[in-house]
């Protein structure tokens, strides 16, 4: 290889890594910034907390369902192609959020933003896997790609309240569009095409079912809060859920190639560590949520404001992700992901009390607290899960995982959101919400106090699909 060449190849290794990250920047900042645009939204556009509910789940869930699917099709027809269509989609749904002249049509646009996200997060990542083939500089281009994430993550509520205060709500949809525009063009310039796998099938009654099972549950839960859990239509749709989760569980046991191996689920780590993704973002999501209310309903803050309160949490995030790896390094998985989840029962402990004549600063403490445990309790839940299924399942698992943690994001900002729809009212809502998830974050405690120890479970001698829980071999997180 000639020094030109070689110069050649960095280029393009370091401007396919801008275009990834910001293919899963974009997709987390539109999970973040939305929530502090629901004040505005609904005083725009009309409809009560169920609404603004759905503006949230459109896009996760058709995230959640989608993402192991447009992994696939990545693999089927190449990556760089999928990645490009996701932007491209992404950009124009984005466009279509910011145009919107009403609710339904906004909930919509978000549903078919879902479908670009899903088609950007697997495919960014096979993009940078092709890219640096070298382990080294592979960890360091997933670290990049992940910090850049995490800074959109943890920006999208402050840039969200300066954008609306000085633009308006429609303002934090139009800022996809020049991010979109300049990731499609890197990618087209700079990245180079990955292998196809013809042969790698795209499981379409699988997908249909987790469809079918998502959307019913999401919305028998949010129409729960406004309606009832009693009323007909929600235990109707409760039970389409049950019977379309059902199909899909029977629909991948039987298929040569399924969306979702159910086989990895043999694995005591990777069972864990799925668990563990589902129950953090219930919490954190659906909590984020509730307090976006609470702020901007119950304490009257304006969206800059709402910004500005949640940016102690966010800023707590980065450091706790950038320490993660020593602390797993150095206590091992167990013992982190205890502690993450004990200071977060903490935090969210610390917060019980609060009402509308809560002074702010009661709270800064609390959310430092749930930001910082966090923060470090989803790197090595990944690693746990990783570190449980063979390299060359590595994708399909890591896709798992994404699929089980935007599962938990919809069920609680659901399940939350509906709580704070109810009777009680949002303060109401709210003190509810911080009990359920004091539960389950004992749960993750007591699932992460299970990591390291002998794999002794009869789930586990046998082989059993959906053995949760039960440890992982010392080797597996060294």
């Amino acid at each position: 290889m000639t020094l030109t060449d070689d110069t050649d190849s960095r280029r393009r290794r370091r401007w396919t890594l801008l275009a990834a990250s910001l293919g899963f920047a974009v997709v987390q900042l539109d999970v973040s910034v939305v929530n502090v645009a629901i004040k505005p939204i609904g005083e725009a556009l009309g409809g009560g907390v169920s609404g603004l509910q759905w503006v949230v789940n459109a896009y996760t869930v058709t995230f959640a369902a989608l993402i192991l699917t447009a992994g696939a099709l990545g693999d089927r027809v190449g990556a760089k192609r999928v990645f490009i269509a996701g932007f491209v989609g992404f950009t124009l749904a984005s466009a279509a959020c910011g145009l919107a002249p009403n609710l339904p049509t906004l909930i919509a646009a978000r549903a078919l933003q879902g479908i670009g996200a899903a088609a950007l997060v697997p495919c960014s990542l096979t993009l940078l896997n092709h890219a640096f083939s070298a382990p080294g500089q592979r960890a360091r281009a997933v670290g990049l790609w992940a910090a850049g994430a995490s800074v959109a993550l943890a920006g999208g509520p402050l840039a969200g309240g300066v954008l609306i205060a000085t633009v308006g709500w429609r303002s934090i949809f139009f800022l996809n569009a020049p991010i979109g525009l300049v990731g499609i063009w890197l990618t087209a310039r700079w990245a180079a095409e990955t292998p196809r796998s013809p042969r790698r099938g795209v499981d379409l009654p699988g997908q249909l079912a987790a469809i079918v099972c998502l959307a019913c549950l999401a919305g028998a839960t949010i129409e729960g809060g406004a309606r009832g859990f009693s009323d007909p239509a929600v235990l109707g749709a409760f039970a389409v859920a049950v019977a379309a989760g059902a199909g899909f569980i029977a629909l991948e046991s039987k298929r040569p190639d399924p969306m979702l191996p159910l086989g990895l689920f043999r694995s005591a780590s990777f069972s864990t560590a799925s668990a563990i993704g589902l129950l953090i973002n219930v919490t954190f999501y659906g909590l984020i949520f509730v307090l976006s209310l609470f702020f901007q309903r119950e304490q009257h803050l304006t969206a800059v404001q709402t910004g500005l309160a949640f940016a102690p949490l966010a800023a707590a995030v980065m450091p706790a992700n950038l320490i993660a790896g020593r602390a797993l390094a150095a206590f091992g998985a167990r013992r982190v992901i205890v502690f993450a989840a004990v200071l977060m029962i903490v935090a969210v402990a610390g917060m019980l009390g609060a009402d509308a004549s809560t002074a702010y600063v009661a709270l800064v403490a609390p959310l430092v607290a749930l930001g910082f445990g966090l923060g470090l309790v989803v790197p090595v839940m990944t690693s746990t899960l990783l570190g449980g299924v063979e390299r060359s399942r590595s994708g399909v698992a890591s896709g798992t995982l994404n699929t089980a943690r935007q599962t938990g994001s919809v069920i609680g900002v659901a399940l939350f959101g509906s709580l704070a729809a109810g009777g009680r009212g949002i303060d109401g809502g709210l003190h509810l919400a911080l009990l359920i998830s004091i539960a389950l974050l004992l749960i993750v405690a007591a699932l992460g106090s299970a990591i390291d120890k002998p794999l002794q479970a009869a789930g586990e001698r046998v082989g059993h699909p959906f053995a949760v829980g039960r440890g992982l071999h010392r080797r597996l997180i060294r």
